[in-house]
């Protein structure tokens, strides 16, 4: 996809707080640390318009990204460790619910998991709950260049059996530091937001 405009435009903590209007939303989910601020940057061209940071749990609202004027990347707080207090973990569960259930707009859920891990406790509940609800979702594996080649297969089979993924869950492995993976992502996020 060639991206001409790109643009963080809102932080919300609730549905009312969303941006208004019928364009479809892609929404990234995943652990505290597991990569989302830096492939929304590598999807985007750009280097920093989506904040990382060393420091897990730096995302605690839901920030949309609008992308050629046409729809929106919606960047979620990670779940699993975040170092933010208990309290504010407990606020984002309705929040984060509340928009996966309700948002009209949302067209496609991309939950990502570290590639180089066994899915954590909370990324198979999250699988769980995604495919519960219905919506379209696909499993993306950051930080594909950390493993070898040769190893690549044996760690994505590992994905797909821990999370319990059917022959027609997509699995997509990634690296936002070498690009692999993310043309084909695109291809993928194009036919969602068509």
């Amino acid at each position: 996809m060639i991206i001409r405009d790109a643009q963080f435009t809102i932080s919300a903590v609730s549905l009312e707080q969303c941006p208004q209007g019928h364009e479809p939303e892609v929404t990234l989910s995943g652990r505290s640390n597991v990569g989302k601020s830096s492939l929304i940057n590598r999807l985007l061209n750009r280097r920093n318009l989506a904040r990382t940071s060393a420091s897990p749990g730096k995302t605690q609202t839901l920030n949309f990204y609008h992308i050629n004027e046409a729809f929106y990347f919606v960047d979620l707080p990670g779940y699993g460790y975040a170092k933010v207090s208990k309290s504010l973990q407990q606020q984002w569960g309705p929040m984060i619910e509340s928009y996966l259930m309700d948002r009209n707009n949302l067209r496609l859920i991309l939950q990502l998991v570290d590639i180089r891990h066994e899915p954590s406790k909370e990324d198979k509940i999250m699988t769980e709950y995604l495919r519960g609800i219905g919506r379209p979702f696909a499993v993306v594996a950051t930080k594909a260049d950390k493993i070898s080649r040769g190893a690549l297969a044996r760690h994505v089979a590992m994905l797909s059996k821990s999370l319990q993924l059917s022959a027609e869950d997509r699995l997509f492995a990634t690296s936002a530091d070498t690009g692999l993976g993310v043309e084909e992502l695109w291809d993928f996020i194009e036919q969602a937001t068509l």
